[in-house]
């Protein structure tokens, strides 16, 4: 397999050739169908991370406590890693439109149930964090969201089909180029409909969004999937088949546990970014400066889409981890606007290119049978690390590193480094956080790992050209 051969002999990159028929249309068709569904989870994501905005800026500043936020996102994260390996089984044993079809309705269902409960519920009682109902509440709210990102399994597997592979690279920076948007769209979206128009009305946009997107996918279709491709998946949790297909690349799960590690340190910034820059600006001027942070994803996709990650995904990743951990270090050094609005959106630019190096490689070693699995494998791991941090830092933060920065003694001590601010307790968790990525990075450079995933990848890239060059030959 790390050769792309599968055991008969043949091309491993479409293991069961009778499923896909890229005959059926022009590499130009094809990347109109991928736009389209694009754009359509592009919609999905911004509608489930609009009411996930909103009930992380609705909750901290209904109870001003950083471990309600940390908790919420930690389980956020944690939901996820428990499911993926699941939804990267469904994905690899079943249609791919058929599988974003059925998240979207589960994620419509779930917004519902969410509102009749805001409606019945007294707001005093979601909001008290000893009663069942805040935690039933966001519960509901959160399996929807989770369940969307079925959806982003299955986009990845499409890019397999529907995309040349000289062309995955761009595709996966158009991607990134979505989520930015997402991002920017959600943060300004939230922080005005929390602040003028109430949690009650955000559901309510939230669910009319999610219908809309699930009746465009129903207008799309994709022919080249002639039927879901032969398996080896097992049941709905096949994660003996998940590990032994990342098992069988030589490296891949060094590189999915080292994106773990990087994710591991970014639950630091999931716990207590919202916190710091709304003790910074009213929630509708958060929403507004996260916005302008996040077009940090828009550019950095849309390079990527435009140039690609060049001949060594994995050399580009590193070198994108270690501007990052620079960025986390520095930009909230002062409690100066500018510098964490600047410092944010930098540092959003390199997310796409982490998650497109990761995808591409993946895309080129793993046979399309399999990819499903190691996309669920790779983000159980990878969200695993994020709720670890987010629970472990939010109370360490509550308790003892915002009062001690708050302090006299500790005030008079941070400000050389990290001046004056009422927030200096995160801004030194920030910069420990960024220098332990830095150091990661520069380290990984050094391993044997990276090397051999390097070599693997461009082993596969050459013979897939070749194959590519003989066809047309």
């Amino acid at each position: 397999m790390a050769q792309a051969v599968d055991e008969e002999g043949g091309a491993a990159r479409l293991a069961d050739p009778g499923a896909v028929d890229t005959s059926v249309r022009t590499p130009k068709q094809r990347s109109r169908t991928f736009l389209g569904i694009l754009v359509n989870t592009g919609v999905a994501n911004i509608t489930t991370s609009y009411l996930w905005f909103a009930l992380t800026f609705w909750v901290y500043l209904e109870t001003r406590n950083v471990i309600a936020t940390g908790v919420v996102g930690g389980a956020y994260m944690l939901l996820i890693a428990l499911s993926s390996i699941s939804f990267g089984t469904f994905v690899d044993r079943y249609r791919k439109l058929a599988v974003m079809r059925f998240a979207a309705v589960f994620t419509l269902l779930m917004f519902m149930l969410s509102g009749v409960m805001f409606l019945l519920t007294p707001e005093a009682q979601l909001l008290d964090l000893t009663q069942p109902w805040f935690w039933l509440f966001t519960m509901i709210i959160l399996v929807g969201a989770v369940v969307e990102n079925l959806r982003n399994i299955a986009l990845s597997t499409t890019v397999t089909i529907l995309i040349e592979p000289d062309r995955r690279a761009n595709a996966n920076g158009l991607v990134g180029m979505v989520q930015g948007l997402m991002f920017l769209v959600t943060s300004v979206l939230s922080g005005l409909s929390v602040g003028l128009l109430g949690m009650g009305w955000t559901i309510a946009v939230a669910i009319v969004l999610t219908a809309l997107a699930f009746g465009h996918l129903l207008t799309l279709h994709m022919p080249e999937e002639v039927r879901a491709a032969a398996t080896d998946a097992q049941g709905g949790f096949d994660i003996r088949g998940a590990l032994a297909a990342v098992l069988a690349i030589g490296g891949l799960f060094a590189l999915i546990l080292f994106s773990t590690f990087n994710n591991f340190i970014g639950g630091v910034y999931m716990a207590l970014m919202d916190p710091y820059g709304l003790e910074m600006f009213p929630v509708e001027l958060w929403g507004i400066f996260l916005a302008v942070g996040s077009s940090g994803f828009l550019i950095g996709g849309a390079l990527i889409g435009k140039f690609g990650l060049g001949t060594n995904p994995l050399r580009t990743l590193l070198l994108a981890v270690v501007a990052m951990g620079f960025l986390g270090a520095v930009f909230t050094l002062r409690e100066w606007a500018w510098l964490y609005v600047v410092g944010i959106w930098l540092y959003l630019t390199l997310v796409p290119v982490v998650e497109a190096a990761e995808q591409t490689v993946i895309q080129q070693v793993v046979p399309l049978p399999k990819q499903g699995r190691v996309f669920g494998f790779a983000m159980a791991f990878e969200s695993a690390a994020a709720p670890i941090t987010a629970f472990l830092i939010a109370p360490i933060a509550q308790f003892w590193i915002i009062p001690y920065a708050r302090s006299t003694e500790g005030a008079a001590q941070l400000a050389p480094l990290l001046g004056e601010g009422t927030s200096r307790g995160i801004a030194l968790v920030f910069l420990v956080a960024g220098i332990i990525m830095v150091i990661a990075a520069v380290l990984a450079f050094l391993t044997p790992v990276y090397r051999r995933v390097s070599a693997e990848y461009a082993e596969a890239a050459a013979e897939t050209k070749s194959s590519s060059e003989a066809a047309e030959g």
